[in-house]
């Protein structure tokens, strides 16, 4: 259990917690892991025979780690020190680990058969957040999870330890369910019950300040979804509105498209061309930190990109575009520098600047992703 100033109700954990060991006869101990409590939480809790380990770095995270690491056994049950969750009611955790599972997660929702007891979760916890962000969750990663957010879990202590998980935040229980989804692990839930809580202060927990952050790893931990889907549309929206009009105005019904509409279809070109690369930045980061890893796909594109290869390509682009750059000044030459065309010459500058551009970015992209990739080697 993490613990930060919970003395009024660690008691009721403890207890529970013994009861259970008891009476499912289970080799078994009971450790908090306490970030800094200051209300005699620590003192309580080795009074009732659980075993302390002292975590001075701050977070919920940060606690779990220190737990988990410190836990000498084959299985860890983890829940919050609030008395929400009833640690006497373990049974089907256990059954289900001995059975096999890696990762049984509890589900409090009443879809998972699970039971909220009045006024145990905030409405807009119940009704919004958690359904919406749970759902994010299951539709970036495909996981088979109903209740992201139970802090009631249970799961073998080497395959947890194996995961390497790295945030220290309340970001750490999303870490567990997507990274174990990610590695494709044993998942099963299983219904809970979730209670009231018995603090005496407000929760640790900040509903919009800790919302945001759980889209903001949803999002860092999907670069999938966060750069290179939107990259692709807009690379290939913006390539083919280009293409359309390098040979002329393009009339649709009354509308007229000219060199104005190809200016920002570089653009987004650009753009889209700019999200594709940081896609494939944070992935090999993500891969190299062990937040992810590798899969066909991207083995196969690390294997055929390379510095050499990169730096090839954006020459070939920045030095084709400075050639039709060259010749857009060459045509404007044999007009004594005098009235060009508009529609003529931007038709050839457009398409140079933007091969000028995507050449430089390709080269120094190059460049850093071999950066990144010296600690893979």
């Amino acid at each position: 259990m993490p613990c930060l100033n919970e003395a009024p109700t660690l008691p009721a954990c403890i207890e529970k917690a013994f009861r259970a060991i008891h009476e499912y006869n289970l080799s078994a101990e009971v450790v908090i892991a306490d970030n800094g409590s200051t209300d005699g939480s620590v003192e309580i809790a080795r009074r009732l025979g659980a075993r302390v380990v002292n975590v001075a770095a701050r977070g919920y995270g940060a606690a779990l780690h220190a737990g988990i690491e410190a836990s000498r056994g084959t299985f860890i049950i983890m829940g919050d020190a609030d008395d929400s969750y009833d640690f006497s009611a373990i049974a089907p955790f256990v059954e289900r680990l001995r059975a096999g599972a890696e990762l049984v997660m509890g589900c409090r929702f009443p879809s998972g058969g699970g039971t909220i007891m009045p006024g145990a979760m905030p409405w807009k916890h119940r009704w919004f957040g958690n359904p919406m962000l749970t759902g994010m969750g299951r539709l970036l990663f495909h996981s088979p999870i109903s209740d992201f957010y139970c802090g009631l879990r249970g799961f073998r202590r080497d395959w947890a330890v194996g995961l390497d998980l790295r945030t220290t935040g309340m970001e750490f229980a999303l870490e567990m369910v997507t990274k174990a989804t990610v590695m494709n692990a044993r998942i099963e839930e299983v219904p809970i019950t979730l209670h009231k809580d018995g603090r005496d202060r407000p929760p640790h927990l900040r509903s919009w300040r800790d919302g945001w952050r759980s889209v903001r790893f949803f999002l860092l931990y999907s670069p999938r979804w966060l750069f290179l889907v939107p990259g692709i549309l807009l690379f290939v929206a913006g390539g083919a509105a280009c293409a359309a009009l390098l040979p002329g105005p393009v009339h649709v019904g009354s509308m007229g498209f000219d060199t104005t509409t190809m200016l920002v279809a570089a653009m987004v070109l650009l753009l889209g061309y700019q999200l594709i690369i940081y896609a494939v930045f944070t992935r090999l980061f993500a891969i190299t930190e062990k937040l992810l890893r590798p899969d066909k796909l991207t083995t196969k594109f690390f294997s055929v990109v390379s510095l050499e290869g990169g730096i090839a390509a954006g020459s070939f682009l920045l030095i084709g575009g400075l050639a039709l750059l060259l010749y857009a000044v060459h045509l404007w030459q044999l007009r004594a520098f005098g009235a060009f065309d508009y529609s003529e010459s931007q038709r050839l500058v457009i398409p140079a600047v933007t091969a000028i551009i995507l050449g430089v970015q390709t080269i120094f992209a190059s460049f850093f992703l071999s950066i990144l990739g010296l600690a893979r080697r």
